[in-house]
């Protein structure tokens, strides 16, 4: 890989620098080169990127010292490569101070005792720079060419590993997000455990490369990519840190052509869940089913095996996604989903509808079922940071889960539920997807079922609702407000914008129509639930669940 670094090193060798002589910051001559730049001005922060070696008669540096300490310094800060001085007419010697400065931070300061045409020296050295970067490409589309070859061999992971070996010199690995991993050489494999626990234990940055160092052994992490997601992390050890722009490109080619293979294997894999897609729906709906088709894409039910319904609801218009391009979204998703699931250590079955993705999400767990909740909480938090508008879009999705059943009989139930939990949630009845937590409101939903729900309501509710209808008031509202408000009459006053003494002439008139006795414990009991029953038979926006 050095050999497309240009250092400052490798410059004092060519022939241009025949009459230049080092005069500090000496260990500093492996920094890269990228680029020359001749620099007359003090105020050139805008000017240089990083890399830069500069070059200067000195005109800049006629000033005092502590202008000329702040020049320096500020090169340095740029990361700038060097500076290389003409002593002569504008400049005459270096002072100690700068060269100590640049020997601190092995910064280089390189001058010429001779007059040299600053013209030939940047001919000579971007022409070499340019020819080094065509190089690169050169290689790097070589590199490519093969990784796309390779991608469609068999085995074609371990043969891209191997051809990465071949290139560095260096052991590689590729370590999947289920527990899976390809290496080569063999005794790179040992490593595997130590940089999986790094990996588990950081939160590293999924879309980005890293480098790390394991005991005296330095690695870079490519991500491997695709879906949204990170499939697992393409790991190269190297002998020393490396910033070499070709090094990551070649990691990066490499990590998209292992993704496009795994990508062809999901898909492989995808398309024969189609009967998964049938069975699951068919138990949503309750009907029956043929137990070794249940067996092939559930787990066997045990004494430590649950499960929960988890529904997304997508909401955009099924008219966004054309018909010819259904088969694909509806694979995309299911696979997107399917992988999201296991990674948390579920096993799921998966339904992909235009409208909504249906999932038995199955998994192992002791009496106490200590766990589970966080882990959906957390797939739920990356559905809604994906952003992947062609198949899911998590900012216009809503969730529904079920309780946990062991029983399959129980998925309609469990189905159910969730569907309940969308229409609550949707309608800001509640915050939470899981429907354990939606307190009063599952034995409310138990008597809405039944039909008795309504003539609660009527028997509580009905005098002001008629009142309201009849004066056109707002006494209800006024009622929950003061309700919510634990009968604080001064913060109810201030939650509904008006005078205490509006208020007053309210709660008279509620008393007048609920009785003087309402707020008394077991009547505003009953009130709270008549209303919260209101709130739930009133849901408006009913959610569409077509497939």
């Amino acid at each position: 890989m050095t050999e497309f670094v240009l250092t400052v090193k490798d410059i004092l060798n060519r022939e241009t620098f025949n009459f230049a002589k080092v005069i500090a910051g000496s260990k500093g001559l492996t920094r890269q080169v990228k680029w020359t730049h001749i620099l007359e001005v003090k105020e050139f922060e805008s000017l240089i990127n990083g890399g830069e070696l500069i070059l200067t008669t000195g005109v800049g540096l006629q000033l005092d010292l502590p202008t000329q300490h702040k020049y320096l310094k500020s090169l340095i800060d740029k990361n700038a490569a060097g500076i290389c001085i003409e002593i002569g007419t504008y400049f005459k010697e270096i002072p100690f101070e700068l060269t100590q400065l640049a020997n601190e931070h092995d910064f280089p300061i390189i001058i010429f005792e001779k007059i040299v045409k600053f013209v030939d020296i940047t001919q000579d050295l971007h022409t070499h720079i340019i020819n080094q970067h065509h190089q690169m490409l050169t290689q790097l589309d070589t590199l490519s060419r093969k990784f796309i070859g390779l991608s469609l061999a068999p085995n074609g992971i371990l043969k891209i590993l191997q051809e990465l070996h071949n290139y560095f010199q260096e052991g590689v690995l590729f370590i999947t997000d289920d527990s899976k991993s390809y290496y080569y050489p063999s005794e790179i494999g040992n490593l595997e455990t130590a940089i999986r626990g790094y990996i588990e234990k950081s939160e590293l940055d999924n879309t980005e490369k890293i480098t790390l160092t394991i005991d005296d052994d330095i690695f870079a992490l490519m991500p491997v990519r695709g879906l949204g997601q990170t499939w697992g992390y393409l790991c190269l050890q190297m002998k020393q840190q490396l910033s070499n722009e070709l090094f990551f490109l070649i990691l990066d080619r490499a990590a998209l052509a292992i993704a496009q293979i795994l990508l062809r294997i999901k898909t492989i894999e995808e398309r024969r869940q189609n009967m998964e897609d049938e069975i699951v729906r068919n138990l949503m709906k309750g009907r029956e089913y043929e137990q070794d088709d249940i067996h092939t894409y559930l787990p066997t039910a045990n004494s430590k095996m649950y499960f929960r319904i988890f529904l997304i609801q997508m909401d955009f218009p099924e008219i966004s996604i054309v018909e010819e391009d259904w088969e694909e979204v509806k694979l995309q998703r299911a696979m997107l989903v399917r992988t999201l699931f296991k990674r948390h250590g579920f096993f799921p079955a998966v339904s992909s509808g235009k409208s909504e993705i249906s999932v038995i999400a199955s998994f192992i767990a002791d009496d106490c079922l200590k766990g589970e909740t966080e882990k959906f909480s957390q797939i739920i938090r990356s559905i809604t940071e994906m952003k992947e508008q062609s198949y899911l879009d998590g900012s216009s999705c809503t969730f529904g889960i079920s309780r946990v059943y062991k029983d399959l009989v129980q998925v309609k139930e469990g189905y159910k539920e969730a569907k309940e939990v969308f229409k609550m949630y949707g309608s800001k009845i509640t915050k939470t997807y899981f429907y354990e937590n939606l307190g009063i409101y599952r034995l409310l939903l138990t008597l809405k079922n039944s039909g008795y729900l309504e003539d609660y309501i009527n028997d509580y509710l009905n005098v002001v609702l008629d009142y309201d209808k009849k004066m056109e008031s707002t006494l209800f509202y006024t009622l929950c407000v003061y309700l919510e408000c634990n009968g604080v009459k001064n913060e109810t006053a201030d939650r509904l914008f008006i005078v205490r003494q509006t208020l007053y002439n309210r709660l008279d008139k509620l008393e007048s129509i609920l009785g003087s006795k309402f707020m008394e414990p077991s009547n505003r009991l009953a009130l709270e639930v008549a209303i919260k029953a209101h709130q739930l038979v009133n849901i408006e926006g009913t959610i569409s669940f077509s497939r």
